[in-house]
């Protein structure tokens, strides 16, 4: 059974620091390309960052470029998402996901999300 479970949400005022992680299970994770997805309330979801199988590769939208950073711990089957200096836009629950197709930014497997808020 493949799951995926975020950690590290809550509440943060703006210009503050969070790190998510994600702890995989159920597939091969050390092959398997990960991303982080978001949607806030009334929107659609966003492919935030994405990391390659070996950690070589990353990708940001690019509203979160420079200030977050993915990264991943093969031998933990875990991956992270470290948030800076973040802005009340970056309010959302966000979803540690399993690459689906690299080039079109799609996804498969996807945990149940946590909550993130920026708020002061």
């Amino acid at each position: 059974e493949v799951q995926l479970v975020e950690s590290g949400g809550g509440m943060v005022q703006p210009g503050g620091s969070l790190r998510l992680s994600c702890a995989a299970s159920g597939f091969d994770f050390s092959e398997s390309d990960m991303c982080w997805l978001r949607q806030a309330p009334g929107k659609g979801t966003e492919y935030v960052a994405a990391v390659s199988a070996e950690g070589s590769t990353t990708y940001y939208r690019d509203s979160v470029r420079g200030r977050f950073t993915i990264s991943r711990d093969n031998a933990k089957n875990t991956v992270y998402l470290q948030m800076n200096n973040l802005k009340p836009e970056d309010t959302a629950v966000y979803y540690c996901a399993r690459v689906r197709t690299w080039r079109l930014k799609t996804s498969d497997y996807r945990g149940q999300g946590i909550q993130v808020t920026v708020s002061s």
